[in-house]
């Protein structure tokens, strides 16, 4: 046992470390939490004590490999098949997959000693650490506690509830963005056989506003670049992202741009220690060198300030003639108008919306003047926002501008974060889907797809609290967790008739239920498949459209398992019935079926099965990458004019962004630290600049309520809402801004305060004040009463 353990650890020192900023404030004074640990002991810790040291062998070795299973923590590509490391994961990579394949069991016994009652007042955190769902549960109306259920009378409840709906549009269908390939294609099937597109899924709350300002400017939603251009670039842009936390393998990807050449611009609100410095420990260099310094300017632009600070870009580049002249002449259109726009560009608003100076901006603007490929990257800091759509317009310009759409180190790179939410909108879960793609799939498989478009993830928030949809059925995820307006979405749940939840683990979702609920245990990521008898493989598409293979080595946690694509095709069966013109047994037994159907429906994804056999998989078709090809209405990339805007904070207020710790992925909250940052043991805490606690009249360390406001632009109606009991902590960023984490802050984003355009969630831009704590009466629209069962354990000193 301690040979395997030694092979592991040895293994793991491929893991990327960030080098802890030593000087960022803590929750309590205590010393860094951090200070001398390596992201290789910190996965070694959890891996090895959630799963043993075998299973971390058997896991962790496989991860993001050729013959293995794909990474449930991002979507950030692999290597080409042929240069890989053994140790092909980041420390997060390596906490999901220690979450999923944890050694403890949730059995019937644990739901009989909890009530829900109870569950609902259990932390996020506490719910997560209870361990792996093993067999199907069902929560009878009236009841107070979940029981067990067969895998057959399970099915037959979704079918009843869905059959006795007046309309199929009653019903919504949410889709998590680690749902296979496979099993996405057969669910959009399934929901559209029963007759609607109601289909929300968790890219209706991250890159929506990515997908819609590229499709309307390059004429497709998706990232413009491959992993060789990022190590090509000769500039690299990273925007509203955290790479460090999000996304750790990019690292690498930087340092590799960084020794060929590469600048690095950050432009954030909070200088992030991942872009500080990083040490890999693939090389001689991190481990007894100082590693590799990245960012060579570091933009702390002002909440919301980003679209001012392209346009100033813009301009200079314009006014120094920094342009790709043929490319414009030959590719695009608009550059007129966006010329026009620019020579009226006020600096003093510039100035005011990003809280930088001009000699910072012009500084930033010369960076891109002397570059001949310019890589821009994004992510949720961007997305979501009210006028996010109208920012990434103003990156592509940038990229338009000086040629920087389909030519080898350069190009436009949103970073998804959920491991295959990109695949599954390819694969058709989208409530917007094209008709050329219901005509093919309605000629694959004889039926008639709805063509009226469905209920985003706002839209189906409002029409479960209006009455209008009665069932929910969620294929993974956190919806509770992950939505806006907490209060209104937990009275929206209780609202359906039945919530069913497909699922690994339990999270907030499973406590706040319909009249009737069921959980549908499925297999993760990391566990074998045996399905119809045979060993079964998926698969998935990362960032930049690069579909694999992954094939879990674990036995599964429970007999009484199920695959995500069993539980779709049983369930249309169930609704169905089994003389339905979809052969859903077929799909069933044997997803190379699924693979071949998708070959004929899917565009790009000709061959689809063979393709997958390649070591690594293929690449999609991108047009605008492929052959500056542009499917927009004008046959022509579109350079885009939007008014900049200055988001106004009324004075003793605050502009808030959320955002995660480092020890969590979307939801899922892995423990209580947030070494980068200097917290050590809580969550509730906001990140004040030190200037703005003395002149708001606080005290570092001192206990606070966030109160929430906002004007409806529509109406004008004014609402706050709460969330309760927030330590103060000092911070660098710029005066006016703070920082805290959700899904702590969900309660405070307005269901209606949405990007314009994409329907995004504006959780990025909240205007917040700081209040007494315990003193908020109410007098808004929805309120947090601070509870355990919605907000995460607070740091050790507070009661």
């Amino acid at each position: 046992m301690t040979r395997l353990k030694k092979k592991v650890t040895d293994r793991l020192r491929g893991v990327p470390e960030i080098d802890p900023v030593e000087d960022h404030p803590k929750v309590d004074g205590a010393p860094h939490a951090a200070a001398g640990v390596t992201a290789v002991a910190v996965a070694m810790r959890r891996a090895v004590g959630q799963m043993g040291p075998v299973r971390t062998a058997q896991t962790l070795l496989k991860l993001n490999q050729v013959d293995g299973f794909d990474c449930q923590g991002c979507a950030w590509p692999d290597p080409a098949a042929g240069h890989r490391h053994a140790a092909e994961f980041c420390e997060n990579g390596a906490k999901a997959v220690a979450e999923e394949a944890t050694k403890e069991l949730l059995d019937r016994d644990f739901f009989a000693r909890h009530s829900l009652a109870d569950l609902a007042d259990k932390s996020e955190y506490w719910l997560g650490k209870q361990g792996r769902i093993t067999e199907p549960m069902v929560l009878r109306a009236g009841a107070t506690h979940y029981e067990p259920i067969s895998w057959d009378d399970a099915f037959a409840t979704v079918g009843r509830h869905l059959n006795a709906l007046d309309d199929p549009d009653q019903a919504v269908f949410y889709t998590s963005g680690k749902v296979s390939n496979e099993a996405a294609f057969a669910f959009q099937l399934f929901v559209r056989s029963f007759g609607t597109n109601n289909m929300p899924d968790c890219s209706n709350m991250c890159h929506e506003s990515s997908g819609t300002a590229l499709v309307e400017t390059i004429g497709i939603g998706k990232g413009s670049v491959s992993l060789e251009d990022i190590h090509r670039a000769k500039l690299l842009v990273v925007m509203g992202q955290n790479p460090g936390t999000n996304h750790p393998r990019m690292l690498s990807a930087l340092e590799e741009a960084k020794n060929n050449g590469a600048k690095i611009i950050s432009i954030n609100p909070l200088q992030e220690a991942g872009l500080v410095r990083f040490k890999n420990p693939q090389h001689a260099k991190g481990v007894v060198g100082g590693g590799t310094a990245l960012s060579d300017l570091h933009l702390p632009v002002r909440i919301n300030g980003d679209l001012a600070l392209l346009q100033a870009i813009g301009h200079l580049l314009v006014e120094w003639d920094a342009l790709d002249h043929e490319f414009l002449e030959t590719y695009t259109t608009g550059l007129e108008d966006y010329v026009a726009h620019l020579a009226d560009l006020d600096w003093d608003q510039v100035e005011a919306a990003t809280g930088l100076s001009r000699a910072q901006i012009t500084e930033a603007a010369t960076y891109f003047r002397d570059s001949d490929a310019t890589v821009t990257c994004w992510a949720m800091g961007i997305t979501q926002h009210r006028n996010a759509v109208g920012t990434i317009k103003e990156i592509v310009n940038l990229a338009l501008l000086q040629g920087n759409i389909g030519k080898p180190g350069a190009g436009v790179c949103p970073v998804r974060g959920h491991s295959n939410v990109q695949g599954d909108r390819t694969m058709g879960i989208w409530e917007r889907v094209p008709d050329h793609f219901l005509d093919r799939l309605d000629a694959e498989f004889s039926i008639t797809s709805p063509r009226e478009h469905g209920h985003d993830t706002v839209a189906a928030i409002h029409a479960l609290k209006d009455g209008e949809a009665r069932v929910f059925f969620a294929m993974g995820g956190n919806f509770i967790g992950a939505t806006p307006d907490t209060e209104v979405t937990e009275a929206a749940m209780r609202n359906a008739a039945l919530t069913v939840q497909v699922s690994t683990k339990l999270n907030r979702s499973h406590v706040v239920t319909g009249g009737e609920a069921l959980i549908l245990p499925a297999l993760g990521r990391s566990e074998k498949d045996m399905t119809g008898g045979r060993e079964q493989r998926v698969t998935v598409e990362d960032s930049m459209s690069a579909v694999h293979a992954s094939k879990g080595p674990l036995k599964p946690a429970s007999e009484h398992l199920r695959s995500e694509v069993d539980i779709v095709c049983s369930t249309a069966l169930a609704t169905l019935g089994a003389d339905h013109v979809v052969p859903w047994a077929e799909l069933r037994a044997d997803y190379t079926e699924i693979r071949r159907r998708i070959a004929r429906v899917v565009p790009g994804c000709q061959d689809y099965d063979s393709r997958v056999d390649t070591p690594g998989g293929f690449v999609l078709p991108h047009p605008p990458r492929d052959s500056r090809t542009f499917t927009t209405e004008s046959e022509r990339a579109v350079i885009s004019v939007t008014p900049i805007d200055v988001l106004q904070v009324p004075e003793g207020r605050l502009l808030l962004q959320t955002l995660r710790s480092h020890d969590q992925f979307n939801t899922t909250i892995y423990g209580l630290d947030d070494r980068y940052r200097g917290i050590k043991n809580g969550r509730r805490v906001v990140f004040v600049h030190p200037d703005d606690i003395t002149a708001l009249g606080w005290s570092e360390g001192d206990v606070v309520d966030l109160v929430g406001e906002w004007t409806d632009p529509r109406t004008g109606d004014h609402s706050e809402r709460v969330a309760r009991d927030f330590r103060i902590v000092g911070y660098d960023q710029p005066r006016g801004c703070a920082a805290a984490y959700y899904p702590e802050t969900n309660p405070l984003v307005p269901l209606d305060h949405m990007a314009e355009g994409s329907r995004t969630p504006a959780s990025k831009s909240l205007v917040v004040r700081l209040a007494e704590r315990g003193t908020w009466a109410g007098g808004g629209q929805a309120s947090d009463s601070g509870g355990a069962g919605r907000d995460d354990v607070r740091p050790e000193h507070l009661s």
